[in-house]
């Protein structure tokens, strides 16, 4: 989300289609990129508020030839299969989009600050812990069944089962281990490169963001979105609907990050130049490869997240195309 390069994934998408359909699905695409200079904020302003599967029919067969004193036929009713979900349902009808409200869980903001490695991991521990308690029973509500996800960190590079990265990137979620990898460069950087405070408030608010957002799509993964859309991406007849998809799943994981995150405004808290700032990135985010949605439809999803606090406003799959540029 903002000037500095926010992955959910990988490095830039500039493949060919063909190239994607190799792609390794049970990762998350990269996220958006953004361009960064720290605005100060003279009057904080608060965000305003928002926004049967049918079955076989049992076969009927005679079983023997009719006999010639009496005729009689039976029938043998065959198990019959329920199919489950199709991708679209898992995607459009997802169960998680009625489990309602999430609630507070009072997560407060670590003390310690990402200047150091130290700080930096503090600061990941305490996240993980209030998204794995914010989301485990929206999970379970949904009938769903809730699995933590693991959190790596790396400076240089990184070998992952979806690849190696670079902290020349942003960070990435990977489905195929259940892993969020933090970018230790990145956010160490953002928060030792300025000196005022308010950049510094910048660069926690960021810090927040682009990990409730991998966690987005660590929920994705629980709740079968991702495995669907890398099965619907796959037999896409053309790069621009490809994209389309991935700008629908990306976009989806910032709007269930700020659901998490307005759903603790209060304690963290996200209020005065920390909400100022949290605002003014949310709506600054370049998408260079046109994969995780422009400035003014990242802001719309977060706000619409942050807003309702319920992931029923997050369903990117059935917006028009429009809301999904």
């Amino acid at each position: 989300m903002l000037l500095f390069v926010l992955v959910v994934g990988v490095t830039a998408l500039k493949v060919v289609s063909s190239a994607l359909k190799g792609h390794d699905s049970s990762y998350a695409e990269p996220t958006t990129t953004s361009s960064y200079s720290p605005t100060v904020s003279t009057q904080p302003t608060e965000a305003p508020s928002t926004a049967n599967v049918p079955t076989a029919q049992p076969t009927t067969a005679t079983t023997q030839p009719p006999r010639p004193t009496a005729s009689r036929s039976t029938t043998t009713s065959r198990p019959t299969t329920n199919p489950g979900p199709t991708d679209s349902d898992l995607v459009l009808k997802n169960s998680l989009y009625r489990a309602g409200v999430m609630r507070s869980v009072r997560c407060r903001e670590s003390s310690a600050r990402p200047s150091t490695v130290a700080g930096a991991k503090a600061n990941y521990r305490n996240l993980v812990g209030c998204l794995n308690r914010a989301w485990a029973p929206m999970v379970a509500k949904a009938g769903g069944r809730f699995r933590a996800p693991n959190v790596l960190v790396f400076s240089g590079s990184v070998s992952s089962p979806c690849g190696t990265h670079y902290d020349s990137n942003p960070p990435f979620f990977c489905g195929t281990n259940d892993t969020i990898y933090m970018n230790l460069t990145e956010d160490m950087g953002n928060y030792n490169r300025y000196p005022q405070s308010y950049q510094k408030i910048w660069a926690r608010m960021w810090m927040l963001h682009q990990f409730a957002h991998e966690y987005g799509h660590h929920v994705q993964n629980n709740m079968g979105i991702l495995q669907a859309y890398a099965r619907i991406r796959y037999e896409r007849p053309n790069y621009a609907m490809e994209l389309q998809d991935s700008r629908r799943l990306e976009l989806q994981a910032s709007c269930f990050s700020d659901i998490f995150i307005g759903a603790n405004r209060n304690s963290y808290p996200v209020t005065g130049q920390a909400q100022y700032q949290w605002r003014w990135l949310i709506g600054h985010v370049t998408d260079l490869n046109n994969d995780h949605g422009d400035a003014n439809n990242h802001q719309y999803w977060a706000l619409r997240g942050y807003n309702a606090r319920d992931p029923r406003v997050c369903n990117t799959w059935a917006a028009s195309a429009a809301k999904v540029q």
